[in-house]
C-alpha cells in the first residue's frame, strides 16, 4: 500500500517505473461504465537489470541526421492514443500546433497493435542494422528494456529534451532498466479490464464469467498481451500478478486453455476488438481502459467493468530506434509533450495519467472539473486498486511467451 503521507501519484508513478508493465490506456469517465473495484494494495514488479548492446552493433546505431534540413518525423503509436479533434477525427491538435510551433510535420501512425507483433515488425531491420522507416514510437516498459538489452535504442540528447528533464515526475526518473532515461521517456499509462457491449448482453463482472458464461460463448476476445491476459486470470485466482510462480502462471494458462477449447473465446487481439466490439461482432473482452473510453464518445453501449479482485496498469514509453533518420525531430517531440500544458490538453482528449509534472495546475486552466479526476490524477484509494505484472528474467519470457502462444494460436 501507498504511503499516505506522499503523494498518491509519486507513489503510482514509483511502481510504474519499474519493468515489464502490461499496456494501455486509463478510463475514460466514471460516468460511462462499471465502477472501479478492486481490493489488493498496489504492489511493485519485480526489476530487470539493463542490459548492454548485445544484439545490435553499436557502431550501426546512429545515422546521418537528417531533422534540419528534412522537417518531419515519422512516429508510430498505438490507435486511439492521441487527442482528435471532435469534429473531424482526422486533426489532431497537439500535432497540429507541434507542427506550427517547429515546423516540423510529424507522419503519426496508428500501426501498434501489441507489443510484440511490432517487434516482430521492426526487429528485423533493427538486428540488420537498417532504418525501420520510423523516428519515434512507444511501447511499454518490459518491451523497453528488451530493446535496451538488445541494443535496438539510440540514447536521447538531453539537449534537445530540457523539458522531459525538468518535468518528467521524480519518481519515474530512474526506472531500473534505464536509469537515467537515457533512452526514453514515459508516454502515458492506464488500465486492463473487461468490456462488454451492453446491448448484448448484461454486465460481466468477473474473468470467470467472461471465460464461462453460455450466453458470451463464442462472442469473446482476449488480448495477445500475456501480462495483461494472464494478470487478469491469476487475479481471479486469487495470485498476485506482481509476485507469482511457475505454477501460477500455468495455472492461469489451463484455465485460458479450456476456455479456447470449449470456444468460448472466438480471437486474441490487439487493439482490433475495438471495431468488433463496437459492431457488436463479439459481446465482451479483456480491453485497455482508453480505448473503451474513447469508444464509448461514438457508442455508449460499450461498457466497463473493474474485477473486484483487481485490474491491471501498466505504462507506455517514447524510444528511438536505430538508424532514425530525424532523431533531433524525434526528441523535440518528447521535449514538446512534456510541456505542462501540452500534456494537460493531451490527458484532457484521452483521460491517461499523465507522466508529466504540472500537468495538474495546467489542467486547472481550462478544465477544473478534471483536476480532481481520479482517472487522470488517481489518488491513494484509486492506485491500491490496481496490479503490476511482475519482472520477467530473459529465460522465463523465453518459457513463458512460447507456453502462452501455444495456447493462443501465435
Amino acid at each position: 500500500m501507498a504511503d499516505k503521507s506522499r503523494d498518491p501519484m509519486i507513489e503510482a508513478l514509483i511502481a510504474m517505473s519499474r519493468p515489464s508493465i502490461s499496456r494501455r490506456r486509463v478510463l475514460r469517465a466514471a460516468a460511462a461504465g462499471g465502477a472501479v473495484a478492486a481490493s489488493a494494495p498496489l504492489l511493485a514488479a519485480c526489476g530487470s537489470k539493463p542490459g548492454g548492446n548485445t544484439g545490435a552493433n553499436a557502431s550501426n546505431q546512429s545515422a546521418p541526421d537528417k531533422s534540419d534540413t528534412d522537417k518531419i518525423a515519422n512516429f508510430s503509436n498505438w490507435q486511439l492514443y492521441i487527442d482528435v479533434d471532435p469534429n473531424n477525427k482526422s486533426v489532431r491538435p497537439t500535432l497540429d500546433a507541434f507542427d506550427k510551433k517547429t515546423g516540423v510535420k510529424v507522419n503519426y501512425v496508428e500501426d501498434i497493435t501489441d507489443n510484440d507483433t511490432f517487434f516482430a515488425k521492426v526487429s528485423p531491420a533493427l538486428r540488420a542494422g537498417q532504418d525501420t522507416g520510423r523516428d519515434l514510437f512507444a511501447l511499454t516498459d518490459w518491451m523497453a528494456a528488451r530493446m535496451i538489452r538488445l541494443g535496438y535504442l539510440q540514447k536521447v540528447d538531453k539537449a534537445n529534451t530540457p523539458n522531459v528533464t525538468a518535468n518528467l515526475y521524480a519518481a519515474l526518473k530512474s526506472p531500473s532498466w534505464d536509469p537515467d532515461r537515457s533512452y526514453s521517456a514515459p508516454w502515458q499509462t492506464g488500465m486492463t479490464f473487461i468490456a462488454y457491449n451492453s446491448k448484448l448482453v448484461p454486465p460481466v463482472t468477473t474473468m470467470t464469467e467472461l471465460l464461462t458464461r453460455p450466453d458470451l460463448k463464442g462472442r469473446v476476445t482476449c488480448l495477445t498481451e500475456m501480462r495483461d491476459t494472464t494478470g487478469m486470470i491469476m487475479l481471479d485466482q486469487g495470485k498476485d500478478p506482481s509476485n507469482y510462480t511457475r505454477d501460477d502462471f500455468y495455472a492461469s494458462l489451463d484455465t485460458l486453455q479450456k476456455a479456447v477449447d470449449s470456444k468460448q473465446i472466438r480471437n486474441f487481439t490487439g487493439n482490433e476488438y475495438t471495431k468488433l466490439l463496437s459492431s457488436g461482432d463479439i459481446a465482451a473482452c479483456v480491453a485497455w481502459s482508453g480505448d473503451v473510453a474513447s469508444l464509448q464518445l461514438d457508442s455508449p453501449e460499450i461498457k466497463y467493468t473493474a474485477p473486484e479482485a483487481g485490474l491491471m496498469i501498466w505504462s507506455d514509453n517514447m524510444l528511438i530506434p536505430n538508424q532514425a533518420q530525424h532523431k533531433k525531430n524525434a526528441e523535440l517531440i518528447m521535449n514538446y509533450y512534456y510541456d505542462p500544458a501540452v500534456a494537460a490538453e493531451l490527458a484532457a482528449s484521452v483521460f491517461y495519467v499523465s507522466p508529466v509534472a504540472g500537468a495538474k495546475e495546467a489542467m486547472a486552466k481550462f478544465d477544473k472539473s478534471l483536476v480532481n479526476n481520479q482517472l487522470i490524477f488517481p489518488d491513494d484509494a484509486t492506485l491500491s486498486r490496481t496490479h503490476l505484472a511482475m519482472g520477467l528474467d530473459p529465460k522465463q519470457e523465453a518459457e513463458y511467451q512460447k507456453a502462452f502462444d501455444k495456447v493462443t494460436g501465435a
